[in-house]
């Protein structure tokens, strides 16, 4: 008789969390929990009289009791704008509206068909994982727009979708510091650095580049970590997928003749964009010509509608899948019924987020956990090994990577800089910490919108299983990038152009 194979270390480990987690109720009563629990946390720690000084303002916070009477008011009134105003339901449904058109009139299908036969099968992870990192210059769409195609790219060369879905979505949250591009963020975060720094030096003035050597290197670093986690551990996990498969059948010259159109179509209008955004007047661009802080950026969702929408109503009309106007209504209308789950889930965790926020636990929380590092008599490369995992913990927390360094950089950057650290290394070690964190932080709202899209895979999938398969890279982003930021600091090498690790060299 053949001996049971026995299970790893990592696979016990995982088969545990997997287990737990999916005897969690359905995601929607978490969140009604988690708010339950936040109303009564903030009646609580308000009685307790638990409060901290804002570093920025000075100001003592201190946590709204919610159960309060004008609590309650505040929780009805403003139960509707917090559903309205919650900004991933926004970005979703705009976002799937051309990518629903584009799916259900098969260009999605033919380019996979047309790409993947093309293309080496042993490339399809460490490229599916760069173009994720790369996600992040389109912000938020990424999570909306890679994770799906992922799928079903990984469905049709036989493998499981769910491990291109998690895949895409880890590199994407767990990569969002780590580019070859210079994106808005970068930009967003050097502005809050340079406002802590002056508090040191009245004549510090950071760039957007600060961090880009040890970005662009870092972005290696995770294709390699990531492609290895998805098929050393994830995939063997999931296993062989028992759905139905999608045969990759050659592409028909009536389909190699509507992606030509749609091609075209596609780069007529990014020719059109780029019109408006090369020039330095261009009416996308923002003031004083600026590319990263302008309409086009802001703008990037609704403008990534249409370069789904136009080509996939080209393609359709060319193949035959769209006749007339109510062959594409009708396509917008199954991709919004795909997203009823997520809609409703979007309701309560919007409230629960809400809650969280006004409660200002969160904020007094990242305060406290600062306050605790600075206490520990720890410098060199352990203080800020400690920063990240404070700043790791606080993502668990805090969604939002500017207002956590508007809390954190106050205190940190001028504490670093008086141990002749410079403002990029503090700021590149939040990002770190920030980013390891993001595929498993209950507080991202995109991880509710990955649990809906892999119920179109697996109808009875549970968060147990998402988490179980996320964790991994957290753990091995956490290590990989841990051991690179400290050789990094140990062989002094400037962080980006100008930006030594010392101030005084």
């Amino acid at each position: 008789m053949e001996k049971k194979q026995k299970k790893s270390l990592i696979d016990r480990f995982l088969n545990g969390i997997e287990i737990a987690g999916n005897k969690l109720p359905d995601p929607i009563s978490i969140f009604a929990i988690l708010a339950g629990i936040v109303l009564l946390a903030s009646w609580l720690l308000n009685k307790i009289g638990l409060t901290a000084e804002n570093p920025t303002s000075g100001e003592t916070l201190e946590v709204v009791n919610l159960l309060s009477k004008e609590g309650l008011q505040q929780i009805v009134t403003n139960m509707v704008s917090n559903f309205t105003g919650f900004a991933p339901l926004g970005i979703v449904i705009v976002a799937m509206i051309g990518i629903g058109v584009a799916e259900h009139s098969g260009l999605i299908t033919a380019m996979m068909k047309k790409t993947v036969l093309s293309a080496p099968k042993n490339m399809i992870v460490p490229v599916l994982i760069f173009t994720a990192i790369l996600g992040s210059v389109a912000t938020d769409a990424a999570y909306i727009i890679l994770p799906p195609i992922a799928a079903m790219i990984f469905m049709s060369v036989g493998r499981h979708p769910l491990v291109g879905m998690v895949a895409a979505y880890a590199a994407i949250a767990g990569g969002f510091s780590a580019n070859i591009i210079i994106t808005s963020l970068d930009v967003l975060l050097v502005g809050i650095t340079e406002e802590a720094a002056l508090l040191v030096d009245p004549e510090y003035k950071g760039l957007a580049t600060m961090n880009y050597y040890f970005m662009a290197v870092s972005t290696v670093l995770l294709i390699i970590v990531a492609s290895w986690v998805t098929v050393k551990i994830v995939e063997p996990r999931f296993g062989k997928y028992e759905g139905k498969m999608e045969v990759l059948e050659k592409v028909t010259p009536q389909e190699i003749k509507g992606l030509i159109w749609a091609i075209i179509s596609a780069l007529i209008y990014i020719g059109v964009l780029l019109v408006t955004i090369f020039p330095e007047n261009g009416i996308l661009r923002g003031e004083n010509g600026s590319f990263l802080d302008s309409p086009f950026m802001s703008g990037i969702v609704p403008l990534m509608l249409f370069l789904f929408l136009i080509p996939g109503i080209v393609y359709g009309i060319v193949v035959g899948t769209i006749k007339s106007d109510r062959d594409v209504a009708g396509m917008m209308f199954k991709s919004m019924a795909d997203l009823a789950s997520f809609i409703v889930l979007s309701f309560v965790a919007a409230q629960m987020i809400a809650f969280f926020s006004w409660s200002n636990i969160g904020t007094i929380l990242a305060i406290k956990g600062a306050e605790t590092l600075q206490t520990f008599n720890i410098s060199g490369v352990p203080m800020f090994i400690g920063f990240i995992f404070i700043a790791a913990l606080v993502n668990l927390l805090m969604s939002s990577a500017s207002a956590k360094w508007v809390l954190l950089a106050p205190i940190f950057v001028p504490m670093f800089m008086y141990l002749n650290y410079s403002p990029a290394v503090t700021q590149m070690a939040y990002r770190v910490g920030d980013s390891i964190t993001n595929p498993i932080t209950p507080l991202l709202a995109y991880f509710a919108m990955l649990l809906a899209f892999a119920r179109k895979y697996d109808k009875n999938i549970k968060m147990g299983t998402l988490i179980s398969a996320l964790i991994p890279y957290s753990i091995f982003f956490a290590i990989m990038w841990v051991i690179l930021f400290s050789l990094w600091l140990l062989l002094g090498l400037p962080m980006g152009p100008g930006e030594s690790i010392h101030i005084n060299n």
